[in-house]
């Protein structure tokens, strides 16, 4: 049987990091995308096809490759299943639907408040990442941020304001993801791009039925839409998602957490630039403390 891998994590490589900073753009860019999808299809449909394109892509691919094949265990198989849930099915559903009532540089700036979760969630259950002092203190500083990041219209989530729960749905996602980083780590040895095949694959298997049931059958769409669709599905879906494996198993889910310095400031620029999206200050204030918050729990005293 495979055996959970709970190594202490290694110092990150130059491959870490020009994953990390490709993961930023690609991820930072997505929801852009996803708000143009959004203009064709319904949340439930943008999320299947964006998780069923990537899960037949990367197939494809480890096909072709000739990737070892994973054998049958099922501490490994209930990994995966609560895999395709946490960092696929889950999150992207939120995000899309989110992002029918919010701006997509707010559901990109939700993505920073993701070291938040991680920080204690890692100091539990990854050997060698401990919280703290100040680690707790940056988490304090950026908790804040989240506060403001959600303002306080937040409070009319309880009488079903669409714009409160849209802002709860895309912070929910952040969690998603900071549950999913812990398991990535602690799931056992597996090939990445397998790996990365069978939780999409999952998630697929998840958000298809709901898509048939809820919004029936896609139909056709304007090509911007489509393309929208299939870059989804093909570039921060499939192709990141392999990055996004291989960076948390060699560097360790907190080295990942580097990422969530670029996704609000690219999500924030391509939804200004590109979509035309207001940025009210309270956007500014919120980046900044998290940014701090963040800076505060990864700076390292030389020692």
């Amino acid at each position: 049987m495979a055996q959970t891998t709970d190594t202490p994590v290694s110092a990150p490589t130059a491959g870490n990091w020009a994953s990390m900073l490709s993961l930023g753009v690609i991820w930072g860019g997505s929801f852009m995308v996803v708000a143009i999808a959004l203009r064709g299809y319904g949340p439930v449909t943008v999320a299947a096809a964006r998780t069923g394109l990537g899960a037949l892509s990367l197939l494809a691919l480890a096909l072709a490759l000739g990737r070892p094949r994973p054998r049958w265990d099922p501490v490994l198989a209930g990994f995966v299943v609560a895999l395709g849930l946490l960092t696929a099915a889950l999150p992207f559903l939120l995000l899309a639907w989110g992002q029918q009532h919010v701006s997509s540089a707010f559901a990109g700036l939700a993505m920073a408040v993701l070291p938040l979760f991680l920080l204690p969630l890692a100091h539990l259950f990854v050997p060698g990442d401990r919280l703290t002092t100040r680690k707790a203190g940056g988490f304090a500083l950026g908790l804040v941020g989240a506060m403001v990041l959600l303002g306080p219209g937040i409070t009319a989530a309880g009488s079903g304001d669409l714009v409160a729960l849209g802002r709860i749905a895309c912070v929910g996602a952040t969690i998603c993801y900071a549950f999913g980083s812990i398991l990535t780590r602690r799931c056992p040895e597996i090939d990445a791009l397998w790996l990365s095949v069978l939780t999409l694959l999952v998630g697929a298997a998840a958000l298809v039925p709901a898509m048939l049931a809820i919004e029936g059958v896609p139909g056709a769409a304007p090509p911007l839409v489509l393309g929208a669709i299939l870059f989804l599905g093909l570039v921060p879906t499939a192709f990141a998602a392999l990055l996004r494996v291989q960076v948390i198993r060699s560097a360790g889910p907190s080295f990942m957490t580097l990422v969530n310095y670029q996704v609000p400031v690219w999500a924030m620029l391509f939804g200004a630039l590109i979509l035309g999206e207001d940025l009210p200050g309270r956007f500014y204030l919120a980046l900044a403390l998290i940014a701090c918050g963040l800076a505060v729990s990864q700076w390292r005293r030389g020692h």
